[in-house]
């Protein structure tokens, strides 16, 4: 064999050998590596592994109050009296003297209706008393005649009865003719319409010339009397028990008289700021709505209010020693309401509560499931779950009912 493929083979092998010796040691590098980042990896499994920290939730310890509640209703608005103003006698319309919305007086002139014939019925029945006046004159100067001459047996009783006779029948006549003047006065009269009531005017849909009768479908117009003004609402049949219950007095009309001035909420959100009364309650809950209609009597000297509005009525309730919630603290399920009360190691419980219909600013009136010195969460109820450890923050009362009246 020749010496050099000998020699060239030789430096092959050492060749192939460090090769070897590389590649060990480069692979331990990676397991080594492998291995460090592996135990990393474990690490921060173990710990998302394990349990979560606790979240941040607002609680507050609950506490009895002294509160005014207001419980509102939707309100309809009449003035004390709505008129229709229709007219009595055929004619057109020949003067309007006022205009929509403008205020009246009792008496004040409205319309006057062109109808000529009751100004000749007038002229026809004066006349015709004229003459039944006359026809009065002559059968008295004939009963006036006639008696001397029967006194002296010159002619027959018989002569006088009937001259009185006749005299009774003219006067008779002479009535009936000033009965005709009245009447034709009275149907003159309907040619001018004066509002029955102080108020305000509605609309007025005929205008000059238009022809009216009494049959005639839309009145003139519609005289509101709105120095006083009446809100209906309605009360259901919860709510009338409970109205009845709170309210002193063994009558329902001292239990009327009994109840607080109530307030008026305007469209706009602004209160009126004249107070009214609750003074009448229907007799019978409409089978239908299920519902009483009340009625609350407001005063409307510069005559804000204005019949056929809306309203909202507010009627307040004093409570005392009572447990308030804010409304954020509670929530709804399935129409039963829920709160979570906090143990002393941070964990929340779901807890069922009863709440009055009534309402005062964000706060509920909680009648059973929570007493005072329970503590509840604040907020964010829709993100907890039973047995769920929190991190309480508490609120001092002072924060939670700052804006309680």
């Amino acid at each position: 064999m020749p010496t050099h493929l000998i020699h060239s083979n030789s430096h092959g092998f050492i060749f192939m050998k460090n090769t070897i010796k590389l590649l060990t040691g480069f692979s331990a590098g990676l397991i080594l590596l492998s291995s460090c980042g592996d135990k990393t990896q474990q690490g921060a499994a173990a710990a998302a592994g394990g349990p979560p920290p606790a979240q941040s939730y607002p609680i507050f310890t609950l506490t009895v109050h002294n509160a005014t509640l207001n419980s509102t209703y939707p309100a309809t608005l009449q003035g004390q009296q709505n008129i229709d103003i229709r007219p009595k006698i055929d004619g057109f319309v020949e003067q309007i003297f006022i205009d929509e919305g403008s205020v009246v007086k009792k008496g004040q002139l409205l319309f006057k209706i062109s109808a000529p014939q009751y100004q000749q019925d007038v002229n026809n029945a004066a006349a015709a008393i004229n003459s039944a006046e006359a026809d009065v004159s002559s059968a008295e100067l004939q009963v006036n005649k006639t008696k001397p001459l029967v006194e002296k047996d010159i002619i027959s009783h018989y002569e006088l009865e009937a001259a009185q006779l006749t005299l009774k029948a003219r006067r008779a006549a002479l009535a009936q003719a000033k009965a005709n003047l009245a009447n034709a006065k009275t149907n003159l009269g309907y040619t001018t319409i004066t509002s029955p009531v102080n108020g305000v005017v509605g609309t007025i849909p005929y205008k000059l010339g238009s022809l009216i009768n009494a049959n005639t479908a839309q009145p003139l117009t519609t005289i509101s009397n709105i120095g006083k003004v009446y809100a209906y609402f309605s009360l259901n049949e919860k709510q009338l028990l409970d109205f009845s219950r709170t309210m002193k007095g063994k009558t329902m009309n001292e239990k009327l008289a009994n109840t607080p001035p109530v307030s008026l909420v305007l469209p706009d959100g602004t209160t009126y700021p004249e107070k009214g009364r609750v003074e009448t309650i229907s007799g019978l809950i409409n089978t239908e709505t299920g519902s009483a209609s009340y009625r609350a009597t407001f005063p409307n000297p510069v005559g804000l209010i204005r019949s056929g509005g809306t309203a909202t009525i507010q009627i307040p309730q004093t409570l005392k020693d009572a447990i308030l919630i804010p409304q954020k603290a509670v929530y709804e399920l399935q129409g039963k309401h829920f709160v979570y009360v906090v143990d002393s190691k941070g964990a929340v419980k779901s807890t069922e509560i009863e709440i009055m219909d009534l309402a005062t600013g964000q706060f509920y009136v909680v009648t059973s499931g929570i007493k005072a010195g329970e503590t509840v969460v604040t907020d964010g109820a829709n993100t907890l779950k039973d047995g769920m450890v929190i991190k309480p923050e508490a609120q001092t009362a002072e924060t939670i009912y700052k804006d309680l009246n």
